[in-house]
């Protein structure tokens, strides 16, 4: 034990010592993170020359950081200006977008930094201590526990649809059918593709997720000429530091709050393919469930910005897991990581941390140190992000256009793509205009097509049988959870008005 704290300080003492990479990184991880469709495994493969050049230990660290800042960066556009910047900052406009019209754009830029922050380190410290478990999650989690951590998700819909029923499953299921959009995992048969060969293999998922969020909320901006209600404008008018330190002190108090949807999104990561859109969304989902204050989402909480920051953020550690344990990448950015330490020689396994453990704890030291200089470094800049919302709308909404449709065309550079994200903008313009929910679009669209695959997948290795659904252990643990998760708000609304009428 003695021996391994020591190396550990070692290895931390030596990590600092690559500030030089760490910071500058940081801000570029905060730029590639805040524009739609650029995401860290696109940045590290435009880059990887340059990374496949460095040291591994330098390599390393680079990729990390960057995989971290972008993360936290994805956060900002989606506060200030409705864009998330990757799918797993969707869930944040949900409560963040409504604090900036309000005015306190500066108060959730700082508690979304302190909660992604401090769910990334606390996760990482975690994560490191308690690898052997957490690598052994992806073994239990096959198709069936899949399908009701999707449901989970999906559940989200439906606690949308608290406030207008018809509205809200309408929008959920028109998602979905979206969603099916593409051929068949069994068969490859096209399914609504309108003879589109771009559209085969699915809906692509950025120009979904920027048409929806971003465009249409151009549209909304140019049509009412402003962002912020004139509270906020007041508010906005005299920004100071003040505000920032408030968001800190909101974040640090719900300290709990981030420790638990953290640790949700830690699981999460652990499973290889899951994702943080998937952890976002279901953190939020069990947030509201949970709450004492469920009518309060969606209207600018504070507890409905810390569940899906910190949940995301706790995913980045959860990914390293299975690829240094196994060797099997958690995601699109770790499989790169693996490509790097594979060309340097680097063996996965158990044994990598007694044999190289400069790489193996060295990684999640980066984390660690990544975590503490952002916090450090882009808190002080809360203030002059905010400002944003300031900018005539007159320039604000051609310039999201524009960087919204150049990263619709990023990830498969295709044309098609651009005009997708013009078709989704003018359905969520005119879903907006209606009542109708985007979000609740957005998961039928990312969750959707994830159900199916597990679910047929469940069926084929089960040759038709539906009871296979109900065949795991952990898989029914996950099912009474999902049933208690549904039920108990209905009890807790129940109870709620029978306190009222006794007041009465």
């Amino acid at each position: 034990m003695g021996e391994t704290l020591s190396l550990l300080g070692s290895v931390f003492l030596d990590t600092i010592g690559y500030w030089w990479v760490i910071i500058p990184t940081i801000f570029l991880g905060l730029i590639v993170g805040g524009i739609p469709g650029f995401s860290a495994a696109n940045t590290i493969i435009i880059l990887m020359p340059l990374t496949l050049a460095m040291d591994l230990q330098t390599g390393l660290i680079f990729m990390v950081t960057l995989y971290c800042a972008a993360r936290m960066g994805a956060g900002i556009p989606a506060i200030l200006v409705n864009i998330p910047g990757t799918a797993g900052a969707a869930a944040t406009p949900l409560d963040g977008y409504p604090m900036t019209k309000q005015g306190r754009g500066q108060q959730a830029l700082a508690i979304s930094f302190v909660s992604s922050s401090i769910g990334g380190l606390l996760t990482t410290v975690i994560a490191l201590a308690a690898m052997p478990l957490l690598a052994r999650v992806g073994f239990y989690m096959h198709s069936v526990e899949m399908i009701v951590v999707m449901l989970f998700g999906i559940s989200l819909i439906a606690s949308i649809a608290a406030q207008d029923m018809v509205k809200g499953l309408i929008a959920g299921f028109f998602g979905l059918m979206i969603g099916a959009i593409g051929t068949d995992v069994v068969y490859a048969t096209p399914r609504g593709t309108m003879g589109f060969l771009e559209l085969y293999d699915g809906v692509p998922l950025i120009p979904a997720l920027v048409g929806l969020f971003a465009v249409s909320e151009a549209f909304i901006i140019i049509e009412k000429r402003v962002i912020l209600t004139e509270k906020g404008q007041a508010a906005m008018e005299s920004p100071s530091w003040a505000a920032t330190f408030e968001g800190v002190r909101d974040a640090f108090s719900r300290w709990t709050h981030i420790v638990w949807t953290s640790l949700i999104g830690l699981v999460i990561g652990v499973i290889p393919g899951a994702g943080a859109s998937i952890a976002s969304f279901v953190a939020y989902q069990q947030s509201r469930t949970f709450s004492k204050t469920p009518e309060k989402y969606g209207t600018g909480h504070i507890e409905g910005l810390v569940a899906p920051e910190s949940a995301n953020n706790g995913v980045t550690s959860g990914t390293l897991v299975p690829l240094l344990v196994l060797g099997i990448p958690g995601g699109a950015t770790a499989a790169i990581m693996l490509v790097v330490m594979q060309y340097h020689g680097v063996s996965f396994g158990p044994s990598l941390f007694q044999r190289q453990p400069e790489v193996g704890y060295g990684m999640f030291m980066a984390m660690a140190v990544a975590y503490l200089l952002m916090i450090l470094t882009i808190l002080p800049l809360s203030r002059y992000m905010s400002r944003v919302t300031t900018v005539p709308t007159i320039y604000l909404a051609p310039m999201i256009i524009s960087f919204t449709l150049v990263g619709g065309f990023v990830p498969r550079e295709y044309m098609f793509d651009m005009y997708l994200a013009l078709v989704f903008g003018v359905i969520g313009y005119i879903a907006r205009r209606t009542g109708y929910h985007v979000a609740a679009i957005l998961i039928g669209v990312i969750l959707g097509p994830l159900l199916e695959t597990y679910f047929l997948r469940a069926l084929k290795k089960s040759e038709g049988d539906i009871t296979v659904l109900f065949s795991s252990t952990l898989g029914n643990i996950l099912w009474v959870a999902l049933i208690v998760s549904l039920v108990l708000p209905m009890v807790f609304e129940k109870r709620r008005k029978r306190k009222e009428m006794v007041i009465q």
